[in-house]
């Protein structure tokens, strides 16, 4: 259960942020959009400035809904803190990006597992507004629907790897286009700068395979070549690949650094 609990919307469809919210909102935007400078991929940064996110003040939904409509037919819709697979990838399927009302307190400011009012909003509408990506996240809602509930966990995987957490290589050099690391200063240098982890290309049959952990910074980045990298293998029989997983067993970050030495 979560400590935190999402905002009501009032009769005029705003959400009631106090001075602290307010408070969070600029420490958190300031810091961060600093940090994605130079880190994040050409279509986060357009997107942000089609936002046009307020510095001083957190943002209504009214304030969102109008750019997304926009450029890519997709709206922001409020849920409670935590939704199941179900309704999560209901509202995907329907062009809805479920967005969490609360915003964390200044205690939690560098961190928190759940996602908030900044990551939904900071990490993930940016990429909103790129027809090509909005439509692939259109398409992992259908696909949610259209699949068994025990075969759910491995489609959270490839979304997890891609929409939370990816990379995509941009003129010869990473960038970031993961909500999950887009919205976190540490997780942003770490993703590109830490010799700790690793990046890995990404290959489908492995990143359904690899699990992940959700109270700690990520040790194992996929990333794409372009985004149609992507949207290529959803369009093609993820069932298929889905039963070649199961039959292979989880992969850890230890089996792909063997695979790479045996490749060499």
């Amino acid at each position: 259960m979560s400590e935190y609990h999402s905002k009501p919307l009032d009769a005029f469809g705003n959400l009631a942020w106090d001075d602290d919210e307010h408070d969070v909102w600029q420490r958190l935007i300031e810091r961060q959009s600093h940090c994605v400078e130079g880190r994040a991929c050409k279509a986060y940064l357009q997107g942000l400035e089609r936002l046009g996110l307020s510095h001083q003040y957190a943002p209504q939904l009214s304030d969102i809904n109008p750019v997304l409509q926009e450029t890519t037919g997709w709206q922001v819709t409020p849920v409670p803190a935590l939704i199941n697979f179900e309704r999560f990838f209901t509202l995907l399927a329907h062009k809805q990006f479920p967005i969490a009302t609360f915003l964390r307190r200044k205690e939690d400011l560098d961190y928190l597992q759940e996602p908030d009012f900044f990551h939904e909003v900071f990490g993930h509408c940016a990429m909103l507004t790129n027809p090509k990506f909005a439509q692939l996240t259109n398409l992992f809602g259908q696909l949610g629907l259209a699949m068994p509930e025990s075969d759910r966990v491995y489609l959270a995987r490839l979304y997890w790897f891609t929409v939370e957490f990816g990379l995509i290589k941009e003129d010869g050099e990473f960038r970031i286009f993961g909500g999950g690391i887009l919205s976190s200063p540490g997780e942003t240098l770490r993703a590109l700068e830490s010799a700790e982890v690793r990046r890995e290309p990404f290959h489908l049959l492995n990143v359904l395979r690899t699990s992940y952990r959700i109270d700690e910074m990520q040790p194992l980045y996929y990333y794409l070549n372009d985004f149609s990298q992507l949207f290529r293998l959803l369009s093609e029989d993820l069932s298929s690949n889905i039963e070649q997983a199961k039959s292979l067993g989880m992969l850890t970050v230890s089996d792909l650094i063997k695979e790479n030495e045996n490749v060499t």
